[in-house]
């Protein structure tokens, strides 16, 4: 059998595939401000499960927008989620991104505390004097120790990215944090991962930028 391979020039593969992305979607309509993103989670993974298990809070985008042109920072659980978001585009509106799980301080508190290094990083956030915005794709100890945080009043996200992947109190995680007032973006069940929360910080910012 003869295999057919599409012509296309380098820059024009991403353009493709959303083209690919939205054919395959039908006759289904999106929400204009939720589109994007459910579909960079679909070109991110191949996964089309995106397009139902995203969950949005009331307004989130917008809020979302509105936190990173005030300069909201991001924290990540993973070095992984880190390295993928584009920091130069978040830059231009003054955040940073950090991820603290390699750090000594948190790697003896969690020691100390018989936490995971995940809930300690949580912890090392929430002394921030910054606006933050959480991408969390790995740790549901992290949703849950930032859960904890906003009932106890020590910690008031501008957003929280929760899309951990796995088994172990992943569902029961995003869960509480879509019971909080905090704004939010989930990947309801079990599917997720540190490229997903990448992916929908990066979302969020090529929306912003218009000379993409």
């Amino acid at each position: 059998m003869k295999i057919e391979l599409e012509n296309v020039k380098p820059r024009d593969i991403e353009r493709r595939s959303f083209e690919i992305i939205t054919e395959e979607l039908g006759d289904r309509k999106l929400d204009p401000d939720k589109e994007m993103i459910i579909k960079r989670c679909i070109h991110t993974s191949a996964d089309f499960d995106y397009a139902d298990n995203l969950c949005f809070s009331d307004g989130v985008v917008q809020k979302a927008m509105d936190a990173i042109r005030n300069g909201a920072c991001i924290v990540t659980d993973t070095q992984m989620g880190r390295s993928g978001i584009n920091k130069k585009a978040l830059a231009r509106y003054g955040g940073e991104v950090f991820c603290f799980m390699s750090d000594e301080d948190v790697a003896e508190q969690a020691k100390a505390q018989g936490t995971t290094r995940a809930t300690a990083s949580m912890d090392k956030a929430a002394a921030m004097d910054r606006p933050l915005i959480f991408a969390i794709g790995n740790a549901p100890t992290a949703l849950v120790r930032l859960y904890e945080l906003i009932q106890e009043k020590k910690i008031r996200p501008e957003l929280i990215i929760g899309v951990p992947v796995g088994f172990v109190n992943v569902v029961q995680s995003k869960e509480l944090i879509m019971k909080t007032d905090v704004p939010y973006i989930v990947a309801k069940g079990r599917k997720g991962g540190s490229n997903i929360a990448a992916c929908i910080c990066n979302a969020l910012l090529y929306m912003m930028d218009d000379r993409r």
